[in-house]
C-alpha cells in the first residue's frame, strides 16, 4: 500500500520549500488510494456536518468550506489515512526534523457555488512556540482552477504585517494588499489527482470560490515538530485551539497529549 511507503525528496525540493515556504508534489498518492478515502472521508463529514444554513445566507467563512476537525477519533479506517507515515514523512524532511506530532486533521469541503477562502495565515490560531509546523493539503479529485484550489504567496512568512487577522472579509482585503506592496509572487495552479500540496504556518494562502457543480473535497493533516512547546496563547482563538486541540497540554512544555501522538 502506497500510504506504508516513503516518499523521499530531494535537496532541491526541501531547499524550494525553506525559501517559498510551500511546496505542490505529484504522485503522493495513487488513484486507489484516493478514491477509497474519498469515500470513507466524504460519508463522515455528511455524517458529522452541522452546518444547514442556506449557503448564500452564510457569513464568508461559512459559504467558504464546510469544515470537520480530528475525523481520525471518529473512525478507525481514516485514522490510518491520517496518522499514515508517508505523508508526516515528507512533513518530517521538509521541516527538517527528527519527527512529527499532528497538531489535527481537517476536512475542508467546498460545495458547489462555495464562495473564495480569504486571504490568511494559520499559525494566527495556533498557540505553538516556533514555526516549526506544515500542513498537507490533500484533494480528494483533480482540482481545476474553477473549483478553488489552494493558492500561496510565495516567501510571504517574511511579511509581519496581517499576522493579527482570522480569516474574514477584512483578511481577504488588508492581506491581499500588503502582498501586492510587497510584490510577493502569487501561485495558483490546479492540482492533479494524486497531488498534495505543504505550506508553512505563516505562509500566506487562500482559494478560490467553486464554481462548479461538484463538491471540492480535501482533506488536511497539520503536522508540527515532535518537540513542540506550547505558548501563551496571543488571542481567544489560540486559548481555544489549546482547549480543544492539546487538552492538558501546558506552557513551555512539550505538547504530549493523547491528541498530538507522533506520527
Amino acid at each position: 500500500m502506497i500510504l506504508d511507503q516513503s516518499y523521499v525528496l530531494t535537496p532541491e525540493q526541501i531547499e524550494f520549500y525553506k525559501e517559498n515556504k510551500y511546496i505542490k508534489l505529484k504522485n503522493v498518492l495513487d488513484d486507489a488510494t484516493i478514491v477509497h478515502y474519498k469515500e470513507l472521508i466524504g460519508r463522515k463529514v455528511q455524517e458529522l456536518n452541522t452546518q444547514n444554513i442556506p449557503i448564500e445566507q452564510r457569513d464568508t467563512y461559512s459559504k467558504a468550506f464546510l469544515q470537520i476537525m480530528n475525523l481520525w477519533t471518529h473512525d478507525e479506517e481514516i485514522k490510518k489515512f491520517v496518522f499514515n507515515k508517508r505523508i508526516a514523512g515528507i512533513a518530517a524532511q521538509l521541516m527538517e526534523v527528527e519527527g512529527v506530532r499532528l497538531y489535527h486533521d481537517q476536512a475542508l469541503f467546498k460545495e458547489p457555488g462555495g464562495g473564495f477562502t480569504p486571504w490568511h495565515a494559520d499559525q494566527y490560531y495556533w498557540p505553538l512556540e516556533t514555526d516549526k509546523t506544515v500542513t498537507a493539503w490533500i484533494p480528494l479529485q483533480a482540482t481545476p482552477l474553477e473549483m478553488g484550489p489552494l493558492e500561496f504567496s510565495a516567501k510571504s512568512h517574511l511579511l509581519q504585517d496581517g499576522r493579527d487577522l482570522k480569516i474574514s472579509d477584512d483578511s481577504e482585503q488588508v492581506i491581499s494588499s500588503k502582498l501586492r506592496l510587497g510584490d510577493f509572487e502569487k501561485i495558483v495552479e490546479p492540482f492533479e489527482l494524486g497531488e498534495v500540496s505543504f505550506h508553512s504556518g505563516w505562509v500566506f494562502h487562500r482559494a478560490g470560490a467553486n464554481t462548479t457543480d461538484q463538491m471540492r473535497s480535501v482533506m488536511t493533516m497539520i503536522y508540527m515538530d515532535k518537540d513542540m512547546k506550547l505558548k501563551e496563547p496571543a488571542n481567544p482563538n489560540q486559548q481555544a485551539d489549546w482547549d480543544t486541540w492539546c487538552p492538558g497540554a501546558k506552557i513551555g512544555e512539550v505538547i504530549d497529549t493523547h491528541l498530538n501522538p507522533i506520527l
